[in-house]
């Protein structure tokens, strides 16, 4: 915390918008992962929980309490500006050898225009955001401090092709970072806002 910070009292949050996926969705892939952890080197990786699994639209990093309501106030906007679309998990990817995802599939234009306005609204309401890159909607399921041949699991969930669902709210995240030190810790999940899609 800069000196200015602890002067003006000011707190953070680690947020994110994001979409997360239902329970039936969750479920059926937690099944087609579970073989995953049988496969050579999948001890290597970080595994990341079910609780965990979202389609993250704009990270936001450590955001000053004080803008918050502002923040939840565009939100909210671009929530009622955008319709609800169908949305699926579908097969699985990398980015390079670090980490392992499952893809989406179904209303991605729809679901790149949500990213679109969550990561406008945060920069409108003052949260310093990087520039907007091209949008890879992704779950991630694992990482690696070091570079892993990830080719066998993504082989492995080339074919999946998850239960469609209808994506119908965005989601304000908080994550909580692990503080005990225990090796192989995960960071805790909490919504802390939710806004329906549509008007």
């Amino acid at each position: 915390m800069s000196s200015q910070q602890a002067a003006t009292g000011s707190q953070h949050q680690r947020l994110f918008a994001a979409v997360l996926p239902p329970a039936p969705a969750v479920e059926e892939l937690r099944t087609a992962v579970a073989p995953l952890h049988a496969l050579p080197g999948a001890g290597s990786l970080r595994w990341s929980g079910t609780e965990g699994w979202h389609f993250t639209l704009a990270f936001y990093g450590e955001v000053d309490e004080t803008l918050l309501p502002e923040l939840y106030e565009r939100l909210e906007r671009a929530a009622h500006r955008s319709e609800p679309f169908p949305l699926r998990v579908h097969g699985g990817g990398r980015f390079d050898g670090r980490v392992l995802w499952a893809g989406a599939a179904g209303g991605l234009d729809a679901l790149r225009l949500l990213a679109e306005r969550t990561h406008a609204a945060a920069r409108r309401a003052g949260v310093p955001m990087e520039e907007h890159r091209h949008y890879r909607p992704h779950l991630t399921l694992a990482r690696s401090r070091t570079d892993v041949d990830l080719h066998p699991f993504t082989g492995a969930l080339e074919g999946f092709e998850g239960v469609a669902w209808e994506a119908d709210t965005l989601s304000l995240v908080r994550s909580h970072l692990p503080v005990s030190g225990v090796p192989g810790e995960q960071p805790r999940y909490e919504e802390v806002r939710a806004w329906p899609l549509g008007r």
